[in-house]
């Protein structure tokens, strides 16, 4: 007979014990969750429907935006939800994948502004070459 044991789940830390400051954390990411998905959905919607703004810096900015949406629903939802019905538990798969996507799409979104900073340089230092 061995002594094994194994983690099928975490327990995150709490903002707070009181119940009405729970609610009141769960209200405030509710509004920027909501506020990230208008925004971002604003963006997509404007840079996709008029077709003056299919320029490459709009390209980046609707991929960033796209980004943006993922970054913030990996985590907000799991926070409201703990928020919400009191609990703190997350299973480990769960964790495993928030981390492997926050990093996947942290490093997307580096990767992009780079990229976006590189391209308004060659726009403006070098702009007979832009159109290459």
């Amino acid at each position: 007979m061995s002594n094994n044991s194994s983690i099928s789940q975490f327990l995150l830390l709490a903002f707070t014990d009181t119940r009405e400051l729970q609610l009141l954390h769960f209200c405030l990411f509710l509004g920027i969750y909501l506020a990230a998905l208008l925004g971002n959905g604003l963006i997509i919607t404007a840079i996709a429907c008029d077709h003056h703004l299919h320029s490459p810096m709009y390209f980046f900015l609707l991929n960033l935006s796209f980004i943006d949406l993922g970054f913030v629903s990996t985590t907000l939802p799991k926070a409201m939800a703990n928020s919400l019905w009191d609990t703190r538990a997350i299973s480990y798969a769960g964790c495993a994948a928030q981390v492997f996507f926050v990093l996947f799409l942290m490093s997307a979104e580096f990767f992009l502004l780079t990229v976006m900073a590189f391209d308004r340089y060659i726009a403006i230092c070098k702009p007979l070459h832009y159109g290459t």
